[in-house]
């Protein structure tokens, strides 16, 4: 199978290109100037990676958002990077021809593919609600995540379930870890994730030939380390007590903090508030409107739009220096005077009793 690097010769990209298209692809993976080179070789060495991306219960969302990525552009990641093998919704072959594709990649690179999964299973009265290509959509999963090298569970859908899973569920829609138990999953939550974050956890897989660092939710360290909250460029509104109290009001206008209005940016794990949306242009709270936390577990049964979830402390209403340093000392002069007290009690109790002098 040719490298990316033999296609985009092929298609008359420089080599300066090429070497500053991997030192964006480091810095967008939030990786050292030093990883461009790595990257660099991985591509110039390696075949391109075949990819099984199949759908389940969805809406294509998370299709429609990779498909719109600007770094990398898609159709490099398509065209040059990757071997998109088989996707149903934009494949040209249908039919019988399509699932003689799915089985020939399965058994020709037997250990070496990357399936990529959009939506989840119902496995509810044997899977029925969801039949692919004359089979329950949950058989065919299971038996392409067999012999996959990577397992990613695209969008909120299958990484928790979103709204096929919401209460009551009457086809058992399920997330695919749950059916999968015996590989690791890569989640990329959101509804849809952001494009730039499925096309770079895509070259990360080809450059390295590994997995992310996850955490112990599964989802890739480098994107969901930090909550929306974090980098949110209204995070100083909230520290001052500045808030938005009702839609277009004036601090609305002025840009303050959002959480009264229901934002879930404080308890909301994902890179909006960095990578943002549409090419890095701007992401909901940047518009206006606060997070939804569609990228949380139990989002669809648990969010409820305009309410805060959360009693979260700031500092209230904005202080002047003075004030703030006096709270500060103040509280520095109760922690001295607390340790004191646990020091002296300490001391008292490691001190020996003296036996009674005899009379």
């Amino acid at each position: 199978m040719e490298t990316f690097y033999g296609v985009i010769r092929r298609q008359g990209i420089t080599r300066r290109s090429f070497h500053k298209f991997c030192s964006l692809t480091a810095m967008s993976l939030g990786l050292s100037p030093l990883a461009a080179s790595d990257i660099a070789n991985a591509l110039e060495t390696k075949p391109r990676v075949p990819v099984i991306w199949m759908h389940g219960l969805e809406c294509t969302c998370c299709s429609e958002s990779f498909i719109r990525s600007a770094h990398p552009l898609v159709k490099d990641v398509v065209l040059s990077m990757i071997s998109l093998d088989y996707d149903d919704p934009i494949m040209a072959a249908a039919g019988h021809q399509a699932e003689a594709i799915l089985e020939e990649t399965r058994t020709k690179y037997k250990g070496q593919y990357v399936l990529a999964v959009e939506g989840n299973p119902p496995v509810n009265e044997g899977g029925m609600f969801c039949i692919v290509g004359g089979k329950p959509f949950v058989e065919k999963l299971t038996a392409m995540a067999e012999d996959a090298m990577a397992i990613i569970a695209w969008g909120t859908c299958a990484s928790w379930g979103c709204v096929q899973a919401a209460k009551p569920n009457p086809t058992r829609a399920t997330p695919i870890d749950k059916v999968i138990t015996n590989k690791t999953i890569i989640k990329v939550p959101g509804c849809p994730p952001i494009a730039e974050v499925m096309t770079a956890l895509l070259t990360f897989i080809t450059t390295f030939g590994k997995l992310p660092e996850l955490d112990r939710q599964g989802r890739p360290k480098m994107f969901y380390s930090q909550r929306i909250h974090d980098k949110c460029y209204r995070r100083p509104h909230f520290d001052a007590g500045q808030f938005v109290e009702e839609w277009d009001d004036e601090s609305a206008r002025k840009g303050y903090c959002l959480y009264k209005m229901g934002c879930k940016g404080p308890t909301t794990y994902n890179a909006c508030s960095a990578v943002r949306w549409n090419g890095g242009v701007s992401f909901p709270i940047q518009s206006g409107h606060g997070c939804l936390g569609c990228s949380e577990d139990g989002f669809w049964d648990k969010c409820s739009v305009y309410d805060r979830l959360s009693a979260i402390k700031q500092f209230g209403v904005e202080k002047n220096a003075d004030q703030v340093g006096m709270a500060a000392a103040g509280a520095v002069g109760l922690a001295i005077a607390a340790h004191a007290a646990l020091t002296a009690a300490k001391r008292l109790s490691r001190k020996p009793v003296r036996p009674a002098q005899e009379e």
